[in-house]
Order: structure tokens, then sequence, then C-alpha cells
């Protein structure tokens, strides 16, 4: 009997994001409990991002599946995908966004497959952004199974209509073996070239959402009042020049510092003596739970999974979006104690172990593919 081919779909923009980070690293884990999973992306054919992202999953040993899309005008992606799903005999699509929602149902009406998505959560907000969440809402009450990566999405998915015999929550995890200490923070710096000072750390796309204009005036605010700590931001995006902006007129040029795409970031986290989600959105992010594999303490804004991924406030500190003396104050305060950030450290480190490990996540999914009956052919 075949293996269940399931085929995971997203639209990408750019070099993805914390959602990608999960999906290239699951088709080894479905294969071997006995299922084919497909990674397939639709972007723009100019869009070099998904180049990049290709690099990252094939040094994993996985394929991704390219579809060409050039906007929501594109109606040719709809016959691309339905070639694309019979050539690989799909048994589930299983979408990540709002396009490849909408696109499961038109599929299930021309392919005998079935419907499952997660959500991930909105945090790039654009014009159109309300009509997307409408037509996701529209979506998910078709689809046999919504899995959510936070406790909020969860509860939207049922305000949204979707029974809870239906819903699951799918938090995301990491490879702990990835992700996992080798050197002290002194001698990361060293060997990235960093001058050996506190250091304040943070990753993710340069987008407004994200507040890094607020962690930037926060950290200037520490410099002001005689912390003589760095900063340091890896990632790209479309704020790169009104960030470096601010930077250059807070006066911190020397020790602020943009790093753009990076590919050594575990090495970068390991520079970290703290590490600050500053975020006005976020899902179940990626970044922390990387950050507290490795032993960082964290200081994070209090915005959708984050407090209960932060066992609200007892594994990390918690603050207030868009609050920079906030912000400020949680940063002073590890920085002034010392045996709390150690606590913070342990505390993370046990909170990923015991609850997000990739592993165990991957065996949750597993669970309800079984429960779904896919390997004994009721697909």
């Amino acid at each position: 009997m075949k293996k269940p081919v399931i085929v995971d779909a997203r639209v990408l923009a750019g070099s993805g994001g914390g959602p990608d980070k999960t999906l290239i690293n699951s088709p080894p884990y479905l294969e071997r409990a006995g299922y084919q999973m497909y990674c397939v992306y639709l972007h723009h054919p100019e869009d070099t991002g998904f180049q990049s992202l290709q690099k990252k999953a094939a040094a994993k040993g996985v394929e991704l599946l390219s579809v060409p899309d050039f906007g929501a005008a594109d109606w040719r992606v709809l016959p691309r995908l339905v070639k694309l799903c019979r050539e690989l005999r799909a048994d589930v699509w299983h979408g990540h966004d709002y396009k490849t929602n909408t696109l499961g149902l038109i599929l299930k009406r021309l392919l005998p497959i079935r419907l499952v998505t997660t959500l991930h959560g909105w945090v790039h907000q654009t014009s159109k952004t309300p009509l997307y969440y409408f037509l996701d809402r529209l979506s998910l009450r078709f689809y046999e199974k919504v899995f959510s990566v936070s406790i909020d999405l969860d509860q939207a998915a049922s305000r949204a209509g979707v029974p809870k015999s239906r819903r699951v929550l799918l938090e995301n995890g990491i490879n702990l073996k990835e992700f996992q200490r080798r050197q002290s923070a002194t001698q990361a710096r060293q060997s990235l070239g960093f001058p050996e000072r506190l250091t304040i750390g943070a990753a993710g796309r340069l987008s407004a959402e994200k507040g890094f204009d607020r962690l930037i005036q926060a950290c200037s605010d520490l410099v002001r009042r005689g912390h003589d700590v760095q900063l340091l931001i890896a990632g790209e995006g479309e704020e790169h020049t009104r960030l470096a902006e601010l930077i250059h007129t807070l006066g911190h040029t020397d020790r602020f510092h943009l790093l753009g795409y990076r590919s050594d970031l575990r090495q970068i986290y390991e520079a970290m003596d703290i590490y600050a989600l500053s975020s006005y959105r976020e899902g179940l992010p990626n970044v922390l739970l990387e950050a507290m594999a490795l032993e960082i303490p964290v200081v994070a804004t209090a915005v959708n999974g984050v407090p209960h991924l932060l066992d609200y406030g007892e594994a990390g500190i918690l603050v207030p979006a868009g609050d920079t003396y906030e912000l400020r104050k949680g940063l002073e305060f590890l920085l002034q104690n010392p045996h709390y950030a150690e606590h913070l450290k342990q505390r993370g480190l046990q909170t990923i172990r015991t609850r997000y490990d990739f592993e165990l996540r991957m065996k949750k999914l597993v669970d309800v593919y079984e429960e779904m009956g896919l390997r004994r052919g009721d697909h």
C-alpha cells in the first residue's frame, strides 16, 4: 500500500520565516512515520527568496516544489496545482495561509483530497489584511482539521465556527540537537569579531510589526543611563533604511548593528546575553524557542502566544507591546540582576525541553493523521 501523500502548501515572499523552518524540518519525521510529505511553495518567479529557502532545505535533504504565482489575479495557479496534486497522487492538502486555504476549497471540488490547515497568525499587516482574515475565517469551517500554533489562534478558530472536535493546538517546536549551546557568549563575540560588551540581540524580518525601532530606542536609553551594551539585530526587510537612520540619529553606529541575513544565526544567538522580542504581533515565534534553547534569558512583548510560552512571566520577562519605557525597564532589570537572568536561562531551557521539542510536535501531528485513518486507506 502506498504511503499517504501530504501536500503542505504555502505562499512565500522573501526568504521565509518561522513557519518555513517548521515546514522544511518536517518531511524526514513524517517519512519515518510512514507518510510522504511534499513542501509546495507559491512564489513570484523573480523573488530570489525562494532560492535562498531552497538552499536551506537542501542542506536538510528536503526538496521544495515551486509553483509560479504572479499574484492574486494569476488564475493559472489553480491548474498548476491541480496538475501537481495529480502527479503527486495527493491524499491531503495542508494549507498554511489564507491563499492556500482558499485554493484548497477549490481543489477539494476537483480532486479526491482531504483538507487540513495550520494557523500561524497574521503578523505582516497591510491594507488587504482584513480581507485575508475574512477569507481565512470563511474557509476554516470547511477544513477537517485546523491546527493552531498558539492558544489565541485556537480561540480565533473557535470564534470562526470551527468545533472543538476539529481543532488541534499544535505549537511550534525546535530541534534540540541543532540548537544546543557550543560556546560561551564571550567566545561567540570573539569569533564573530564583536567587542566584549553586554549584548542584547534580536532576529526577524525588518518590518514595522516587529517593533525594532522601540528596541533600538530602549537600548539607546540604556546607554544613556550608563550601561555599556551593544545591540545585534539579524534579518532583512523593508525597514532597514529607516532603522539604520534611527541608529545614526541616536549616535550608536559603533554599538548597534543591523546584521542583515545571516546563515550563522545560531552563533549570533550565542553572542547574546539577553534576547529581546519587541513585536506588536506574533503567533508563536520560533526565534524565542531558539533563544531559550540556547540558554538566553528573554524579555518579550506580551502578544498572542508569547505569554503562554513564557509561563506568564515565569520563564521570561513580559512587557506591553509598543511601550519603550517598560521594554527598557525589563532589559535593565536583567542587566542589574544576573542571578535572576541565570534563573531564566535554566527555566527557559526546561520549558523548551519539556514542551517544545520538535520530536514531540511531530508525534502529535502524526497521532492526528493516524486518527484520521490515513494509513488505513481511509483516504
